[in-house]
């Protein structure tokens, strides 16, 4: 069995055990971690992963960022600037593209919204968001709107609940459940 058979084991496993009542928004997000590495063969898992959400009785929606930023450029009235001077983009708060990532979680949210308490959320693309904006962001702007469950793919590692997205040298702490392949 490949790795990613036993990560798709494993979030079966999870996914399929009656989901608590009571829990903060925090709670209800699922980091489904995979090496980056296994992107592309990840992305064939996909629809193995909504096959398995669904046969556990849950609704599915899926979210895929993979183009997010080059829809959110294109649309961008100054984007020819910004391609010749990409530092242009750098002067926003902390280095972020706060417009953008502003636009993801109001994106995310109202996906959200619209699923019920027995339905899963599923994130997918996110390593595109490198450098531009923050999965972190995203997820704890979104997390209060959270009423069934939040799955974010996440090619990256996590170690004591410690998120790298991409195994950059930085992360974050985050209190999400943790689905890997071990």
């Amino acid at each position: 069995m490949s790795r990613l058979d036993r990560l798709v084991e494993h979030y079966a496993e999870h996914i399929s055990t009656p989901w608590p009542e009571g829990l903060s928004g925090i709670e209800r997000v699922i980091f489904v971690v995979y090496p980056p590495a296994d992107e592309l063969r990840f992305r064939v898992y996909i629809d193995e992963f909504e096959l398995r959400t669904r046969n556990a009785g849950h609704g599915w929606t899926l979210l895929d960022l993979s183009d997010a930023f080059p829809t959110w450029m294109a649309s961008q009235r100054y984007r020819d600037k910004y391609f010749r001077r990409p530092a242009l983009l750098a002067g926003y708060p902390e280095g972020r593209l706060t417009e953008f990532t502003k636009q993801l979680v109001a994106q995310t949210s109202a996906a959200i919204a619209q699923a019920s308490a027995n339905d899963v959320v599923a994130l997918a693309g996110v390593g595109t968001l490198f450098g531009v904006s923050s999965v972190s962001t995203i997820v704890d702007q979104a997390a209060s709107a959270i009423n069934g469950r939040l799955v974010v793919f996440f090619p990256g590692e996590v170690e004591d609940k410690t998120y790298r997205l991409l195994d950059a040298r930085d992360g974050w702490g985050y209190l999400a459940h943790a689905i890997t392949t071990d």
